[in-house]
């Protein structure tokens, strides 16, 4: 993994990933996946994208949208008071971060 990443447990008592800075918005994403399933439906459409079955896929999933290419995927969340509104990561560190968090479920 070629980012940093530690978990702690928001002040209600649910998971949270932290992520540096500059990919910070992606934990916004990963934080709603509260399923094995739903991560496998990611790796799933991630695996699609990279392999060129899909050119790109979006994804909205509740306030984050992300957009997965072959070598970036992008997050974006329109909603947010403050920027950044958009990130990037590389999709392989993205398919590495979805897994990372499907252990912790």
């Amino acid at each position: 993994m070629k980012y940093p990443y530690s978990f702690k447990r928001g002040p209600h008592g649910f998971l949270m990933i932290e992520l540096p800075k500059e990919i910070e918005l992606f934990s916004d994403f990963i934080e709603q996946i509260a399923l094995e399933e739903e991560a496998d439906e990611f790796i799933d459409i991630i695996d699609k994208v990279i392999d060129g079955t899909h050119d790109e896929y979006e994804i909205f999933f509740n306030a984050p949208t992300v957009t997965i290419k072959p070598d970036f995927t992008t997050v974006f969340n329109e909603f947010l008071i403050d920027p950044p509104f958009e990130q990037k990561i590389e999709t392989k560190e993205f398919r590495k971060l979805i897994l990372i968090w499907k252990e912790s479920l």
